[in-house]
This record gives C-alpha cells, sequence and structure tokens, in this order.
C-alpha cells in the first residue's frame, strides 16, 4: 500500500472528513483492521485566510510547497492537497515536489464524466467560483459547462463558508440558504452540483437537493485510496483526456 502524502488543515475541520475517508475507503477494500498510510501535515490555517484574502497567493505557494516538500522528505508516495481552494497553487507546488499530485478538480471531473453530467454548478470559495484555475480547468481539461450563482449569492457562499463552516457551526438557516442556491442552479440547468469546498458537506452533504451533489473531499479520497492500493489507471501527475 502507498503512503497518502495530505497536506491539510485549511481548515481542519474538512481534514477530519479526510482522514476519515481515506482509512473507511481502505478498510471497504481491504477488510478487517486494515487503516490507510497516511502522512498528514497540517499546517495552521489563520496564516493560509490572511495571505488568500490579502491576495498574496505567492507567499502561500511558497509555503505549502515547503510542507509539501515535507511530506515527501517524510516518505509519501504522492500527495493530496485537503482543500479546493488551494489548488491554485497546485502548479507551484507540483513543481517543487517529485510525488505526483492527485488533483482534487481532476477526481472529481472524471466522476461527473463517468456518470454522464456534462453540465454541472459549482458552489465554493469565492476564489473556487470565480478564478479560472478551478472552473477553468473543468472546462478546458473535460469539456464541462460550469455554472455559478449569482454575484451576490457567491459572497454568501463564501462568507459562511469562512464565518461558520470553518469553525465548526453549521446553521439551519444558512442550510435552507445553500439548499436555494442549488435549486436555483438546478432551474439553470444544472445536471449536477460540485461541491467546491471541503467543508460545504459538512453542511448540505446529507441533505435532499434539487439536484445530485458531488463531494470533492469523499471524491477526493476515493481517488487516492483507489491509487494508493494500485487501483488507478493512470498516473496522478499525468491523467488521460477524455
Amino acid at each position: 500500500m502507498k503512503c497518502i502524502g495530505l497536506l491539510g488543515g485549511m481548515s481542519w475541520e474538512s481534514t477530519v472528513s479526510y482522514y476519515q475517508a481515506l482509512n473507511r475507503g481502505v478498510r471497504a477494500r481491504l477488510g478487517g483492521l486494515h487503516s490507510a498510510r497516511v502522512l498528514l501535515n497540517s499546517v495552521d490555517f489563520a496564516e493560509i485566510e490572511r495571505l488568500q484574502h490579502a491576495g498574496d497567493w505567492s507567499a502561500t505557494a511558497r509555503l505549502l510547497a515547503a510542507e509539501a516538500r515535507a511530506l515527501q522528505a517524510g516518505g509519501a508516495d504522492f500527495l493530496m492537497i485537503g482543500t479546493n481552494t488551494m489548488h491554485k497553487v497546485a502548479p507551484e507546488i507540483e513543481a517543487a515536489i517529485e510525488i505526483p499530485l492527485l488533483h482534487i478538480a481532476d477526481a472529481t471531473a472524471r466522476r461527473l464524466q463517468a456518470d454522464g453530467v456534462t453540465r454541472v454548478g459549482l458552489l465554493g470559495t469565492r476564489f473556487t467560483m470565480e478564478q479560472d484555475f478551478y472552473k477553468g480547468r473543468l472546462e478546458a481539461q473535460f469539456g464541462l459547462e460550469v455554472l455559478v450563482p449569482a454575484e451576490e449569492q457567491r459572497e454568501r457562499v463564501h462568507r459562511i463558508i469562512y464565518d461558520e463552516l470553518c469553525l465548526g457551526q453549521i446553521h439551519e438557516p444558512s442550510r435552507a440558504e445553500y439548499l436555494a442556491i442549488i435549486a436555483e442552479l438546478a432551474q439553470a440547468g444544472a445536471q449536477a452540483v460540485i461541491l467546491g469546498c471541503t467543508e460545504i458537506a459538512l453542511l448540505v452533504g446529507e441533505c435532499q437537493a434539487a439536484v445530485p451533489l458531488y463531494d470533492t473531499t469523499a471524491i477526493h479520497a476515493d481517488a487516492a485510496v483507489a491509487w494508493a492500493l494500485r487501483r488507478l489507471p493512470y498516473s496522478c501527475r499525468h491523467p488521460p483526456r477524455s
């Protein structure tokens, strides 16, 4: 079994979900007392969040690249970044290491393609919904049509993530607000909605929504388990395009 290098702590609330999903995935496949080989590097999210909102992405890239190198030095066979938003600096992190990177957007896109979804809604931080590093990757590399909420709704989705979910706070009005936004995306033609922030599933992951919800934490973890057990038919660093 390969050792999974998990760059986490962004936030630690979702890193808990990752750790559970990785271990449950291995146990489901191997049975008994089997568990995942995971090397976790959990960063201080306060510093990352400050740099995000200051727009200092080069500093976040340097910081996370150093942490990724530490995982590589510790014996990780491949890397997963346990957050959607910080895949903005995935190219810089990937360039700093020699082990493969399993990209969360790629794993999610392949699941959508396998399910026949071509038009999908996207919820996440403003960075994820508005910038090309994620939405553009889904469109350019996988041919998906990606819909995002209106500007005011994007701001609400963003604020609920940082002001509530990253702090472990689950509020019913926020859940209702998210479900209403999902319903509007469905009315606009989305066949499914990507929960493109690893905390969002904590709020609506178990809900009955207007369209299927794709939990990126669960999908990313499932792909990592498959890779750790040598069941992925492609290299994480250079997956084939469909």
